[in-house]
């Protein structure tokens, strides 16, 4: 039987998550629990209830003896996960495209010309909130739990990683355009087209990435 009140183990899951994915927690650190309990106000015993949920979520990482340290992505990690979220969403596209009506349509209409707005005004940071909000429409219409929560699980993973792909030359665009070609699918009901234009989205995204890291790269070792 259960003796912590979920909410209190609950409540210092979300708030670490937040600093990890805001950065006062960064890759690699090794977090303090003493100290943890303090700014969180809570005891030792929720806070480690909440530490063993972020290490499901593989947001942390527990050596033994050692204790609790955020978790690091690797290349090798971008590599393996964006195969699995393409076909993941991919997926997602296609059973929303089964399933919009007309009112998720001018939703989605709605989304996509702010969408076109920001990357026509190259508001970066406005860009990646409404393209995360078209991609939990999508998510959301499909209503299929299991990918939503897969899907979301990946997700956070991606969310540690802290990606910039946006930042490749070109990309804005390219990106906008690849979001157009979903939506022009979904709104033919072709949720082929949908699933394979969406794919495409994500595996784009991952060789921006590498466009970023390669330009980063050559920037420190001219």
């Amino acid at each position: 039987m259960r003796t912590v009140p979920n909410s209190l183990h609950d409540e210092a899951a979300t708030r670490l998550r937040e600093q990890i994915f805001a950065g006062s927690l960064p890759p690699g650190s090794f977090l303090d629990e003493a100290a943890l309990c303090e700014r969180l106000a809570i005891s030792r015993t929720p806070l480690r209830e909440a530490l063993k949920v972020l290490v499901a979520e593989g947001l942390l990482r527990h050596e033994p003896r050692r204790g609790c340290f955020v978790a690091e992505v690797t290349e090798q990690d971008l590599d393996e996960i964006f195969p699995v979220i393409a076909l993941l969403e991919g997926r997602a596209a296609h059973e929303a495209t089964c399933r919009a009506g007309a009112a998720d349509v001018a939703a989605l209409q709605v989304l996509h010309l702010r969408l076109q707005l920001c990357a026509d005004e190259g508001r970066i940071t406005d860009y990646y909130g409404v393209n995360h909000a078209i991609h939990e429409a999508f998510i959301t219409l499909a209503d299929n739990r299991w990918l939503a929560q897969v899907i979301g699980d990946l997700r956070k993973i991606l969310r540690l990683a802290r990606l910039q792909q946006l930042h490749a030359p070109g990309r804005l665009q390219q990106s906008l355009a690849e979001h157009l070609a979903v939506f022009e699918a979904l709104k033919r009901r072709d949720s082929d087209a949908a699933e394979a234009a969406m794919r495409t989205h994500l595996l784009h995204q991952r060789e921006a990435l590498r466009d970023v890291a390669r330009h980063h790269h050559s920037r420190l070792n001219p």
